[in-house]
């Protein structure tokens, strides 16, 4: 069996400013470079054969502190199936403001419904559909081998990856805080 290690990316800017960011590529702030090093540190007595990012620079350069530790990977994968969920015509305006703009219910649905959207945005149950075919292709390449793999992924992707690896509820999984500085450990 390979073990997986998720983890998200440290703080970002547009996550600082409480903005929503989905595929924009916004930099990790101070704390959040500090919140990626924790997590090397934590993960450096794992083995990790492999790694996979999605191509946004704060997953990326997350994961560059995890590898310092690991000159055993082999090989990082860019996989956009396990990119942050595209908050659409959202991206890139305050949470504050859509509240002004659309109201807290309409916020809420937006941020937390499991089928809302905003116009030319995911669902969660979009973003569920390629974090599942993400897992079902590392089953089928990893499951019978002995390899540890490092996958740097955003809130809400990984919000769905739990989901679906630990058979979770939709109650409980928009309900979930995905920490930056802490790893889920699954084994496939």
């Amino acid at each position: 069996m390979s073990t997986i290690y998720l983890f998200r990316h440290g703080q970002s800017e547009f996550n600082l400013s409480k903005t929503f960011t989905g595929w924009i590529d916004a930099k990790l702030t101070p704390l959040g470079i500090e919140q990626a090093k924790a997590l090397g540190e934590m993960l450096k007595d794992k083995t990790i054969d492999l790694a996979y990012s999605s191509s946004l620079s704060r997953a990326i350069d997350t994961l560059k502190e995890v590898l310092i530790y690991h000159p055993e990977c082999r090989e990082t994968i860019i996989d956009d199936r396990i990119i942050e969920r595209s908050y659409g015509d959202l991206s890139g305006h305050t949470h504050a403001e859509t509240i002004a703009q659309y109201g807290q219910e309409q916020f809420d649905k937006w941020h937390r419904g499991w089928t809302d959207k905003a116009n030319n945005g995911e669902s969660f149950a979009d973003v569920e559909l390629r974090v599942q075919s993400f897992i079902d292709d590392l089953k089928a390449k990893y499951s019978g081998q002995n390899l540890g793999l490092a996958i740097s992924a955003h809130g809400n992707s990984i919000r769905l990856f739990r989901k679906i690896i630990e058979n979770a509820t939709i109650g409980e999984t928009v309900s979930w805080t995905i920490p930056y500085d802490q790893y889920f450990e699954y084994r496939i």
